[in-house]
């Protein structure tokens, strides 16, 4: 079982597929057991084709393991990990979901040069794109091509700011890409420069004191974090690193991504919808303590967020996804009273990209949210119905959001 767990990250597609459907033989003979199973679900979780501890096999069997009762995969600037994905749930008879993650920029809206969801950058904002129709795979793909290739020019020059500041050896070509799923696709974002860098440091400084006093002449580093640094049995040193580099460091490397690499919101929400995919706008708000330790304490929409949705629904948005457990009771429900107002589509999203995180949103349990696990199943229906045809997709339907539930969860 151990060796058919580990191979579910095996080099090979098919080594992961065949690992998973040896496990799955394992739990149909009740040498597994099978998971109990509730109503938790989560339509966010990063794999390997963009930065994650998890394969497309190896996340649709952990969040299965996990308990979740669907699950769904969303790749920066990626769809090569989705067919690997839609092919694990059907071995698994597990219901799955697929999209991707993009950045838009706010060139032609009046947000202009304002900080939306992107710690990162003013005037850019991340998009998820939900519900991908299965026909529609190529056409994302060719709409993607122009992103990689321009972040790819850009990765490059950071790397080799990274390097100065962190006075590292780090080459791009033979230090990030190999770490990367770039030959197959995958996108390669700044935890990929990220990851290179720590296990560069790691080997430099190895684990505790050395390295914490390195870094605390760079950057911040809290007690949380030195002595997670300090923990010579942590099994997830190299993501709590990179994690507290992508929360303290980027300013000082970031270079801002230019309008090849984002494209304009409003022609990425055109191209979703012309192809059945729901553009939703994840909801960030303003963060105190970060919960997955990779952001620091910053503000974001929260200040003008009744504007923001009304230039979101002019520009064709229908949906905003958020998570539970990462915002206050007092800014969730004012993101879903103007979801109430604007008719959007309500959508459970607990960012995963972290072997130290957990697939299950405990916040999510909160009776405030039951109806996320109706619009969950929605999606998932969206997605079959839109597959077979484009016409009954979500942003086809000509219909109030109350008519396009209906529709969806009727059987």
């Amino acid at each position: 079982m151990q060796n058919l767990i580990e191979n579910l990250n095996a080099l090979e597609k098919e080594e992961r597929l065949a690992a998973l459907r040896g496990l799955k033989s394992l739990i149909d003979s009740g040498e597994i057991a099978k998971p109990a199973t509730g109503r938790d679900v989560n339509n966010h979780i990063h794999t390997t084709y963009s930065f994650s501890p998890y394969s497309p096999a190896k996340a649709a069997w952990t969040a299965y393991m996990s308990g979740l009762c669907t699950t769904g995969i969303v790749d920066h600037d990626s769809v090569s990990g989705v067919r690997e994905f839609i092919e694990a749930g059907e071995i698994l008879d597990f219901p799955i979901t697929c999209g991707f993650e993009l950045r838009v920029t706010h060139s032609t809206t009046t947000l202009g040069s304002r900080r939306t969801n992107n710690p990162d950058q003013s005037g850019i904002s991340y998009l998820t794109f939900h519900g991908l129709p299965h026909t529609q795979i190529e056409a994302v793909v060719e709409f993607l091509k122009p992103v990689g290739i321009s972040r790819g020019e850009r990765n490059r020059k950071m790397c080799k700011k990274i390097a100065e500041i962190l006075q590292i050896s780090l080459d791009y070509d033979a230090g990030v890409l190999p770490i990367s799923m770039a030959g197959e696709g995958g996108s390669v974002t700044e935890r990929h420069l990220l990851c290179a860098a720590a296990m560069k440091l790691e080997k430099k400084f190895g684990r505790g004191g050395a390295l914490v006093d390195f870094l605390k002449n760079i950057i911040p580093v809290s007690e949380k974090m030195v002595l997670q640094l300090s923990d010579a049995e942590n099994p997830h040193f190299i993501y709590d690193l990179i994690g507290l580099l992508k929360a303290q460091l980027v300013e000082k490397f970031y270079i801002p991504a230019n309008r090849d690499e984002c494209p304009d919101m409003l022609e990425a929400v055109k191209f979703a919808n012309s192809h059945g995919i729901i553009a939703t706008y994840p909801y960030l708000g303003d963060v105190g303590e970060s919960v997955t330790g990779d952001k620091k304490a910053q503000t974001f929409e929260d200040s003008f967020l009744d504007k923001l949705f009304e230039i979101l629904h002019s520009a064709g948005i229908r949906a905003i996804s958020y998570m539970p457990s990462r915002n206050t009771r007092e800014q969730l429900l004012h993101v879903r009273s103007l979801c109430d107002k604007w008719g959007m589509f309500q959508i459970s999203g607990e960012d995963i990209n972290t072997s130290r995180q957990s697939f299950i949103c405990m916040a999510q349990r909160d009776p405030m949210f039951e109806n996320l696990f109706d619009t969950t199943w929605a999606l998932i229906s969206h997605e079959k119905k839109a597959t077979e045809n484009l016409e009954n997709s979500f942003p086809f339907l000509d219909m109030p959001l109350d008519k396009k539930m209906a529709f969806f969860l009727t059987k």
